[in-house]
């Protein structure tokens, strides 16, 4: 009446390599992780904003966003959008673009 269908024999062999197939993928994958790889320790605290080092590097970079400021000195966004606003205000950079998401700087000349 009703349950499984029985499988005929090519369909069990089916079965069977399909399985075999899976755990060699399965073992390869294992095989190819190493150790786990190291995060980078991502501070909190933005640099000074008037160190003239600092301003004098920013001023070698030429589209400043909140995301190039944070990778290039390993902060959070957060951090690097209040160190943005620091140096607008100090009259380092301009505002060129942005939205309430992002903002885009170019360094004065």
């Amino acid at each position: 009446m009703g349950g499984k269908k029985k499988l005929g024999i090519k369909q069990m062999e089916k079965q069977q390599d399909d399985k075999a197939a899976e755990e060699k993928k399965s073992d390869k994958k294992a095989d190819k992780k190493g150790p786990p790889t190291r995060k980078a320790n991502i501070s909190i605290i933005a640099p000074d904003a008037k160190d003239p080092k600092v301003v004098a590097e920013v001023k070698k970079l030429g589209v400043l966003t909140p995301y190039a400021v944070a990778s290039r000195y390993s902060i959070r966004i957060s951090a690097a959008k209040d160190f943005l606003e620091q140096l607008e205000a100090n009259g380092a950079i301009t505002q060129v673009s942005g939205s309430h998401n992002l903002k885009i700087y170019k360094a004065e000349a």
